[in-house]
């Protein structure tokens, strides 16, 4: 695992479990939706990081970590060397656990003005990009500790304090929030979540929802609707549950 030094700015890479050395520290991770000229591993790696229009929302992130006392961070733009596609196979199939393991979330929703009611029928919560988007379903559920942030890096609320809002704008069962237990779901419930969800690449429909099913698969771009597919019959190899052909 890769985190990114929150004041230093470098990439330091961490092997295994925090039991064994050299253990990850604690880290704080982010969420968000992808914008134009995000901060890649490349540009870290060359210097090139406060070049880029993403470069704001990643120190945004650094500074409320170090606020927060993490000297790390993840964050999925710089934090992957996605020129691998080795790596990005194994981060793909890691992710879910990435984000549960995190002591605290950071999900940055930049099309939100902090400053209003969140709860209220035209708010800009309600309608954020974040909560049409395939991955961060993944990243709305697995961490122990969310916390929402609108442009500006200005805090909205936890997942605690929002959950009813968050319940009606997902349909996710509250149950779920309040016991973290996926095994208690069907198939078919799990897939409903992401069902208005949208992904930019066809494949992604399907990968990240492998963490929610505690599957490991192959990843291959460029097989289109074939890797849902795939997720349904390993889904099928893996447990008896027959609410998949509902």
């Amino acid at each position: 695992m890769r985190l990114l030094h929150t004041t230093e700015l470098r990439l330091v890479e961490f092997q295994g479990q925090r039991i064994l050395p050299p253990a990850i520290p604690p880290y704080a991770i982010l969420s968000h939706t992808w914008a134009e000229e995000e901060v890649s591993f490349q540009d870290i790696q060359q210097g090139l990081a406060q070049s880029r229009r993403g470069f704001e929302k990643v120190a945004g992130a650094c500074a409320q970590a170090v606020q927060d006392g993490f000297e790390y961070l993840w964050i999925d733009t710089c934090c992957i060397d996605k020129s691998s596609s080795a790596e990005l196979s194994e981060a793909i199939n890691s992710m879910f656990r990435w984000y549960r393991d995190a002591e605290v979330c950071y999900a940055f929703l930049s099309d939100v003005d902090a400053d209003e009611s969140p709860s209220s029928e035209a708010s800009s919560f309600r309608k954020a990009r974040w909560f049409t988007r395939g991955w961060t379903l993944q990243e709305l559920i697995a961490p122990g500790v969310v916390y929402f942030y609108g442009a500006g890096w200005k805090q909205i609320g936890s997942r605690e304090t929002l959950l009813n809002l968050i319940v009606d704008i997902t349909g996710i069962s509250e149950s779920y929030f309040t016991t973290g237990d996926l095994t208690q779901f069907s198939a078919a419930q799990k897939i409903s979540w992401a069902a208005y969800r949208e992904t930019t690449r066809v494949e992604d429909e399907a990968y990240s929802l492998l963490g929610l099913f505690d599957i490991n698969m192959p990843l291959l771009y460029g097989e289109g609707e074939r890797a849902f597919q795939r997720l349904q019959e390993e889904i099928l190899r893996q447990f008896e549950d027959d609410s998949l052909f509902a």
